[in-house]
């Protein structure tokens, strides 16, 4: 892992694990009355879970959340103890593995509800379970109509315990959209009937992280939220680079990519670089090339509209992405090998963020960020 971005290779990720500190307080600061548990899916979103992880639990984060039992199992191998909450079913051959780890699970159907209470009894554990309800974005979870029989279910097992309930909201970053609300509304309906009943979970919780932003489903009594691309400094809705609305609970942005120039060479007006040869340069031109590409998250869609930052001004794409390398139109400028560039990041006045990119490719910054490859080298900053 370099630390210097120098130790292996001219291009690295530079995670500022100060800002994930930052974020960790200003959305506790937001949600007094709620814990923060950190999503740390998917490597964290590109950023590394186990560093990222123990810097929200320094920060106050009362708990992580993941998306696999693997990821699960990575952070109890890295020595974290902190409760970890798995967002969906898993293959019942984790089941054992999850429970001995002391691992949440997320439950919905019968069948998996039933196998999990049979692989905790065999382990001779009572295991943690939350229940997750289908309120309208209808990915995964039992629908409104069937979570009262999945509650009674989970809490009729001598070896599970319903540990908490809970829903996802499709539209909390759109402020204008009514579809949130109503989630809400049957959500609560819900955790009514369930408090009818007499079971009454330890958590209830809906807020994702632009949910938690706009303070969505407060007025419900959770106990927790779930911070996700928040904690990374990303705004959820890259069109208008919001969370829904122009709240800012300030935020910092964790994640720069960057790189080192590698070549330089200067080539005459009608000359034109990298594969099609599609864009013949009007002038005699600096063309800086960086060691980096699509294989390492560089997608070649930003080829004919991005840039990047070299000596503090914005450089464009002078050809077509390749897989390890992208070359940079630099105009009269001289540029020189070992120049730092930047692609995602400050440099000078001037920075280019994740929803930048995302912005110009028609997605969102949660993809740009996940999308930096395992083999770009994270440099963590404390």
């Amino acid at each position: 892992m370099s630390n210097s971005g120098f130790a292996s290779r001219w291009a690295w990720a530079d995670i500022d694990l100060g800002a994930v500190r930052n974020n960790v307080t200003a959305l506790i600061a937001a949600n007094p009355s709620q814990q923060l548990w950190a999503v740390v899916k998917a490597n964290a979103y590109g950023h590394g879970a186990v560093e990222v992880a123990n810097a929200a639990l320094q920060a106050g984060a009362a708990g992580l959340c993941v998306a696999l039992a693997d990821e699960a199992l990575a952070l109890r191998a890295a020595g974290i103890t902190a409760p970890v909450l798995v967002m969906s079913e898993q293959p019942a051959s984790q089941y054992t593995a999850m429970i001995e780890s002391d691992v949440i699970a997320t439950l919905y159907n019968q069948t998996s509800i039933e196998q999990y209470a049979n692989a905790a009894a065999t382990a001779k554990r009572t295991a943690l379970v939350h229940l997750k309800i289908d309120t309208g974005m209808h990915r995964v979870g039992v629908g409104v109509d069937g979570a009262l029989k999945a509650a009674t279910l989970i809490a009729s097992q001598p070896s599970l315990q319903l540990d908490g309930v809970y829903t996802h909201l499709a539209t909390a970053d759109d402020a204008a959209h009514l579809g949130a609300a109503l989630q809400l509304r049957r959500f609560a309906e819900v955790v009514d009937q369930l408090r009818e009943a007499g079971i009454a979970p330890r958590h209830v919780h809906v807020a994702n992280s632009a949910a938690a932003v706009r303070r969505l489903g407060s007025e419900l009594h959770t106990t927790m939220v779930r911070g996700g691309i928040a904690l990374y400094g990303i705004a959820s809705d890259a069109a208008s680079d919001s969370f829904g609305e122009p709240t800012s609970v300030g935020l910092q942005p964790v994640l720069s990519l960057k790189a080192r120039v590698s070549h330089v060479q200067w080539l005459d007006a009608g000359e034109a670089v990298s594969y099609g040869l599609r864009r013949p340069l009007s002038k005699r031109t600096c063309i800086a090339t960086l060691p980096l590409g699509y294989a390492d998250g560089v997608t070649r869609g930003l080829w004919n509209s991005g840039y990047v930052l070299i000596g503090g001004k914005r450089r464009p794409f002078a050809g077509v992405i390749t897989m390890d390398q992208v070359m940079v139109d630099c105009g009269d400028d001289t540029i020189s090998i070992g120049d730092e560039a930047v692609l995602i990041g400050q440099q000078g006045q001037e920075a280019i963020s994740a929803n930048d990119w995302a912005a110009l490719l028609g997605t969102i910054g949660y993809e740009v960020v996940c999308g930096v490859s395992a083999r770009v080298p994270r440099n963590y900053l404390q």
